[in-house]
């Protein structure tokens, strides 16, 4: 059975969610981007099946809050984008013989059942499981096992190409569509989806206070 470690990356929270600039300003886009970070961990450490969290960041204010989640923290090409920095962690896990969850900071509505519901379907003996965006063009959640098992490019349309990437290497994907996962914010369009939720998260509670409403 393998041991399967969570995977954050954190981008830095000074200039974080640019696309959202018509409908917060930068230091409300960083705060939520903080909210949203301790969203994510809430769930990851609720969450039954992980033997650890890892974030990789050097974001001050991220680091802060990984440490108070318990999270060890990484450096590792953090810098280098997102794709980077998870597939630096991958190979790391893997030569230690480990799985890897990677999920990003910004599904505020993601819970402890949603990630134990990933976990279950690799126990059941899926290799690369994952979880794609709402409109099925981005990859949010991906366990892989061992952890470099498939080679990993994010972006906005890495769902598909990630599919045939475990294809490629004789792996049939499970694919396990979530409704919390699969909700990132990054648009102003997903800030109305995400509103049109009720939530008791931080990403909502700072939403609420700065008079953020449902259309």
């Amino acid at each position: 059975m393998s041991v399967i470690r969570a995977v954050v990356p954190v981008k830095d929270t000074g200039t974080a969610k640019q696309r959202l600039a018509s409908a917060l300003s930068q230091k409300q886009r960083s705060a939520l981007a903080l909210a949203m970070l301790e969203d994510v961990l809430s769930a990851l450490t609720s969450a039954r099946g992980l033997a650890g969290i890892e974030v990789v960041t050097i974001d001050e204010a991220a680091r802060a809050i990984a440490l108070r989640h318990g999270a060890t923290i990484s450096d590792a090409a953090a810098c280098e984008g997102h794709t980077a920095a998870v597939t630096t962690a991958a190979r790391r896990l893997a030569r230690r013989g480990e799985a890897m969850l990677t999920i990003p900071g910004d599904v505020p509505l993601v819970t402890a059942a949603e990630i134990e519901r990933v976990i279950a379907l690799h126990r059941a003996g899926n290799r690369f499981v994952i979880a794609p965006a709402r409109d099925e063009r981005g990859s949010n959640a991906i366990l892989a096992a061992p952890a470099d098992a498939v080679p990993l490019r994010f972006g906005e349309d890495s769902f598909l190409p990630h599919l045939d990437a475990a294809r490629a290497c004789g792996i049939e994907p499970a694919i396990l569509p979530l409704p919390g996962i699969g909700l990132d914010i990054d648009t102003p369009e997903d800030l109305a989806a995400f509103l049109a939720r009720p939530s008791r998260t931080e990403a909502r509670s700072l939403l609420d206070r700065i008079g953020m409403r449902a259309a």
